[in-house]
């Protein structure tokens, strides 16, 4: 089996109890542990900085992003910083949210010839200049926006999940992150009935 980081894994039953909940939690709901889970686990402290953060960007209910926009930035700007773990994994979450298969790979390769509508195709033109040439972002960028509906706190949304992922990104291409099998075909696939 190949490593999932450069980095020690430690052992779930070794670590501080709110984070092995969290663990244990995410595993019940899908099924697995997302590598990213145990490899950052390596520090606890860090951890649980970048899950709050995660959290605060991706697990709430304000602004008019839904779930399936957020993680298309990701899928996105993950892509153009050459992160394999995040593409994976994002790209399956994108397949779920949005129940189009094809369109996670189109953003994943070239989101301006997605099928997808002139909002998200602006709104990832945004995310693509953050993560590429932020310095360059202006007042322009915003108004490019706004008849698409999105709000000035939308477009922090879009920034910060941009900027956020940049740093994730890297340091899952630091570590070696590998991304676990499971997410390859999440999505692509009717999921199984359970039985009753």
């Amino acid at each position: 089996m190949t490593a999932i980081s450069r980095y020690p894994i430690p052992d779930l039953n070794d670590l501080p109890e709110d984070m092995r909940t969290r663990i244990l939690d995410v595993q019940a709901r899908s099924g697995f542990v997302p590598n990213v889970f145990l490899a950052l686990a390596h520090r606890p402290a860090e951890w649980r900085a970048f899950m709050a953060y995660h959290d605060a960007l991706l697990v709430k209910d304000t602004g008019s992003l839904t779930k399936g926009e957020r993680e298309m930035i990701i899928v996105t700007t993950s892509a153009a910083n050459q992160c394999l773990y995040c593409v994976v994994a994002h790209g399956a979450i994108l397949r779920i949210y949005e129940k189009k298969p094809l369109v996670a790979d189109q953003v994943a390769i070239n989101y301006r010839k997605a099928d997808i509508p002139p909002r998200q195709r602006a709104m990832l033109d945004f995310a693509m200049k953050v993560c590429q040439n932020s310095a360059a972002v202006e007042d322009a960028d915003f108004e490019r926006l706004r008849p698409h509906g999105f709000s000035d706190e939308d477009i922090w949304d879009i920034a910060a999940i941009t900027a956020f992922f940049g740093l994730s990104n890297r340091l899952a291409n630091v570590t070696g992150m590998r991304p676990n099998d499971e997410f390859f075909l999440m999505g692509r696939l009717p999921r199984e009935k359970k039985p009753g």
